[in-house]
Order: structure tokens, then sequence, then C-alpha cells
């Protein structure tokens, strides 16, 4: 019986076949491997944003409420409070973690534009033209200090309703009636730094908002959200007491006596531009530009790189904030 093989002819018409099924193979695997790449760079630059917002939002929402103290305002008579500590945060007059007896109202909110030195008394190494927010709020529930421990590192305000009193939380907390409610009490400052990270054995710098929370030692350090490269705020001002805004302004155009009468800021803009953490190879931009805000103020970058970026923007509005009349 007559055996036969393949011929040359029939060998390479294989190869060619198998060649071109193997580059389809690869050709999808890359594809996939980008396009997974992509998805997850992108999941993650929403996931920072959302998280950013959300975390900037429950501090925002809380400002101005003042627990069951109902008073119109706090005063010398109906307020006591400890000095503010060494290192604290300030912004304009009295505006410390707790009110003074400046003849100014308490800013219970405050905002500033960095200049890159030394903002608010107490932060040397913000980024540039970006904002820098100041908040003093009750944050959480009321604690029931007869069967709760309080934190000996916060500071706590308790609540009557014509009366109230900030203390720490080290020592026995005594309510002035039946009625009263304590809170935790804090003040945070929100702003933009940078800092070297090694990511894949490459060191990068990398944006970061970060925080100072009031404690019972001063104002501590925390990172809240890397990946936040701008940070701007526009306030929407009530100005004829009317309970609706009617005018809206930029950090940089509020006036001090936008500050200190702080039942007319009724609600507050926030952008974000979130950037990777890592370059993505696959992209290149050319001019890409991205704007925070539609107002005469709007913060434009245009990036020449491999970062991907987005913006995030919401809306918040306050709660009917409270006067401090020292």
């Amino acid at each position: 019986m007559k055996r036969t093989g393949f011929s040359i002819l029939e060998l390479m018409i294989s190869m060619f076949i198998g060649a071109l099924i193997l580059g389809g193979v690869i050709a999808t695997y890359v594809s996939m491997k980008v396009t997974t790449r992509d998805t997850m760079a992108i999941g993650e630059m929403q996931e920072t944003g959302r998280l950013a917002l959300s975390i900037l939002q429950r501090d925002i929402e809380q400002v101005g409420f003042w627990g069951t103290f109902y008073d119109e305002e706090f005063t010398d008579e109906n307020v006591e409070s400890p000095s503010n500590p060494s290192g604290d945060c300030f912004g304009g007059i009295n505006n410390g973690s707790f009110p003074d007896s400046t003849p100014s109202n308490f800013r219970s909110i405050y905002a500033e534009v960095s200049d890159g030195s030394n903002v608010l008394s107490c932060i040397s190494d913000s980024v540039e033209d970006t904002d820098v927010l100041q908040l003093k709020l009750l944050e959480g529930n009321p604690v029931d200090v007869a069967s709760t421990a309080t934190d000996s590192n916060r500071y706590y305000f308790i609540a009557d309703q014509e009366r109230a009193e900030f203390v720490t939380g080290a020592g026995t907390i005594t309510l002035p009636t039946v009625n009263s409610t304590v809170w935790p009490y804090s003040h945070h400052v929100y702003f933009l730094s940078t800092e070297e990270i090694t990511i894949n054995n490459v060191a990068r710098d990398i944006p970061i908002l970060r925080r100072l929370r009031l404690s019972t030692s001063g104002m501590q350090v925390e990172t809240v959200m890397e990946g936040i490269e701008d940070f701007r705020l526009v306030f929407g001002l009530d100005t004829d007491a009317d309970g609706r805004v009617n005018t809206y302004r930029s950090t940089q155009d509020m006036e001090a006596a936008n500050w200190e009468d702080n039942d007319s800021i009724l609600t507050v803009q926030i952008y974000l531009l979130v950037r990777a953490l890592e370059p993505d190879p696959g992209l290149q931009l050319n001019s890409q530009t991205y704007t925070l805000g539609v107002d005469p103020d709007r913060r434009t970058h245009t990036f020449s790189d491999n970062f991907r970026r987005t913006v995030f923007s919401t809306t918040m509005r306050l709660n009917g904030a409270m006067s401090w009349n020292m």
C-alpha cells in the first residue's frame, strides 16, 4: 500500500491558517487585557470620586446642626468652651476650634484658596491654587454617657435648650438637665497635598486629599483619598433673607461678612479633579482640558501626559446654620 505525507504546499497552507488563528487569539487577548486595564482604571477613579464626595457631603450637611440647643444664637452667657489648642487652624477672627471673646460671629464653615505656604496657620504643604475647607460640626449620633464610655482624645458638645458647653471625653460628663444631649464635636480641615509613593517599583508624586481632625492633642492629619488632583468650591448665598440662593461666589470672592453670617450660606458646590495613580502607556493626552465649574472664576487645567482624569461635581445643602454672637 502506497503511503504519502503532506506536500510542501499543504504544510505551508496549514501553517498559514495556524498563524492566522494564533494571531487572532493573541489580538483578542491583548484587546481584552487593554479593556480590562482601562475598565479597572476608570472604575478606580469613579470609586475615588464617589467616596471623596460622600465623605465631604457627610460633614457639610451637618454644619449648622447643634443638637437640642434651641436658643436663637450662642453668646458669652449661654456657651462655655475651652481655649483653642496649640497649633489650631484659624481663618480670620474668631475661627479657631472653639469660640472666643472676639466681637464677631464664630465661623462654622470657612474656605481659602491655598497659596502653597502657611494656610489657616496650620497647613504648610497644601497644593497651591486649590481650595482649603474648614468645618465645625456635630458628628454622628448623640452619646448616652450613662452607658457608653466617651473617647478621651476628642471633644463633645453638651446641648441643652438654652445652654451649650464644649468638654473633653477624658472625664465624667455631667448633664445639666435630664433633657440635655451629648454629641461628638468635630473640627475638620480638608486640603490637597502630594506625597511620593512607590508603585510597581516606580516612585511617583501622588495627589492626596487630606484632613486635619481636632483631638485633645491638637489637629491630627489623616489621609482621606488618594488621586484627588484639584479641589474647588462655589458657595450659594441668600443675600435677601428669603431662604433661596440668589447669588453664587467662589472661595476667592467670599467676604468676611459672608463667613460670619452663616445663615446666608445655603449650598456648597464641590468640584474634584480625580487622577489615576499610574500613567496608562496606551494613552496620550494632547492638550486635554478639564474645567471645574461654569462660573467666571472656573478653574481650567490642560494636560499632555499619560494619566487618566475625570471631573466630579455635586451640590450640597447646609442645615440652617446658627450664628455665634460673641
